[in-house]
């Protein structure tokens, strides 16, 4: 049984940083593409950013380049979303997911969910 579990959300002042993990079980991470997505109240899902099998491929959503960084530790089934500089509208629930498609943007190409971690930025 797949499982990606997500941690590391919670509450930071406007200008802070916060670090997310997900550590997946069940399936051969090193041959996933894993990805952050997003989903505030009232808002679609929306792409943050994905990371390749060995880390050679990063993409980032615009509005994220610059502050957040992804990274994975295979060894540990890891991947994680550094957030620098954090700004009130990237309040969401961040999910991780994996797949096995060459995507990295399009969230119905991920085959496996988490169930999220809450992050909010105050003003």
């Amino acid at each position: 049984q797949v499982q990606l579990v997500e941690s590391g959300g919670g509450l930071v002042q406007a200008g802070g940083s916060l670090r997310v993990s997900c550590v997946a079980s069940g399936l051969d991470f090193t041959k996933y593409i894993m990805g952050w997505f997003r989903q505030a109240p009232g808002k679609e899902r929306e792409f943050v950013a994905a990371i390749s099998w060995r880390s050679r491929t990063l993409r980032y959503a615009d509005s994220v380049k610059g502050r957040f960084t992804i990274s994975r530790d295979n060894a540990k089934n890891t991947v994680y979303l550094q957030m620098n500089s954090l700004k009130p509208e990237d309040t969401a629930i961040y999910y991780c997911a994996a797949n096995v498609k060459m995507s990295y943007v399009v969230d119905t190409d991920y085959s496996y969910w988490g169930r999220g971690t809450q992050v909010t930025v105050s003003s």
